[in-house]
């Protein structure tokens, strides 16, 4: 199950424009556009006549026509067209997707409720005005969103996984504080008086001596969570040092497949594109090298049981991934009661 009443990220803004751009999210097919005015539109993807993907089709002004028999639908997900004659059949309509541009990302919402864009969590260190540098991309994860947000509220794995990379001998001892605030997990872990990371030494000028480095992840449902890293010598404040905020939001598309939206947003050497390159280098490193083949190899090995039928065992750096599956799975479970609650009236 999904939560539907919820926004999920479809896309980077700067990826739609007036060409047809296809996503599945939580198993729905839609098919996004941007409008003459520059807005962005969304509406489902099946065609109702043939089942074609309107994706295949074209754009005729702010119609989408579909590339089978011609029916044209509008951005209110309604056929406004019908070349085969002049009566269109009520039937013929798609789902609407309400959709909002904040932060550089293309927001949809799933749900039947009232979209509230005040659901929609902080990332506006995405755009130029927060004065951080941003580097991103997206990656496609054959896994379920689940184990990916396991992976990024316990980053103990770091001295495992990103060996090379990410990983030091202080995040393994590090120790990790849970914290809810609202409908805000945070999972922190403070790793003091330890070499950096090789990435994040590298950045620091290759400084070489002890650091106190902080990984403190924020988490809003669904699965979009950012994190505040960095690192500074031992003792001092972080402003010493060198600091980012690291966008990681998750959008399931099926129950197995997952677009994994990431950014780093610095606040140092803002204008040199050398840190631009070592980011990117060190995300491709870590998250396409390391991690996707490690959440894609345990989703191989679950199949088609969930992680509870399998009796999971647990030790203490699992603290945020634990709570985060319970919050979860309540709005999820609350979510669904109140659906059956008004199918019943």
């Amino acid at each position: 199950m999904f939560l539907r009443n919820a926004w999920y990220v479809a896309a980077w803004g700067k990826e739609i424009g007036r060409a047809l751009f296809e996503r599945t999210i939580i198993d729905e097919p839609i098919v996004l556009f941007r409008k003459e005015d520059g807005s962005v539109a969304a509406i489902g993807n099946r065609c109702p006549h043939r089942f074609a993907p309107l994706s295949s089709g074209k754009l005729v002004g702010d119609r989408v026509q579909c590339g089978y028999h011609g029916l044209e639908f509008g951005a209110d997900g309604r056929c406004a067209h019908n070349p085969h004659g002049e009566v269109i059949p009520k039937a013929a309509v798609v789902r609407r997707y309400p959709a909002v541009e904040k932060h550089g990302l293309v927001w949809l919402w799933m749900g039947e409720a009232q979209p509230d864009e005040t659901k929609i969590p902080d990332f506006s260190c995405l755009t130029e005005e927060a004065g951080f540098t941003t580097v991103g991309g997206t990656i496609h994860i054959k896994s379920n969103y689940e184990l990916i947000t396991d992976n990024l509220m316990d980053l103990s794995h770091a001295e495992y996984v990103h060996e090379g990379i990410l990983g030091s001998e202080a995040i393994k001892r590090g120790k990790t504080e849970v914290k809810e605030e609202g409908e805000t997990l945070w999972s922190n872990r403070w790793c003091p008086d330890g070499l950096a990371p090789p990435a994040w030494d590298a950045a620091f000028d290759h400084y070489g001596k002890p650091v106190d480095h902080w990984l403190y992840m924020r988490w809003n449902a669904p699965a979009h969570m950012l994190l505040d890293v960095g690192i500074t010598p031992t003792g001092k404040h972080r402003d010493e040092g060198i600091w980012m905020l690291g966008t990681d939001i998750l959008t399931p598309q099926t129950a197995t497949s997952t677009l994994y939206f990431w950014g780093v947003s610095r606040a140092y050497k803002l204008d040199d594109p050398q840190q631009d390159a070592l980011w990117e280098q060190a995300i491709e490193g870590a998250f396409v090298h390391q991690d996707k083949p490690i959440l894609e190899s345990v989703q191989r090995m679950m199949g088609t049981r969930s992680f509870d039928d399998l009796n999971p065992v647990m030790i203490a750096p699992d603290a945020g991934a634990v709570r985060t599956r319970r919050v979860l799975a309540k709005m999820t479970e609350n979510e669904q009661s109140e659906r059956q609650r008004t199918a019943a009236e």
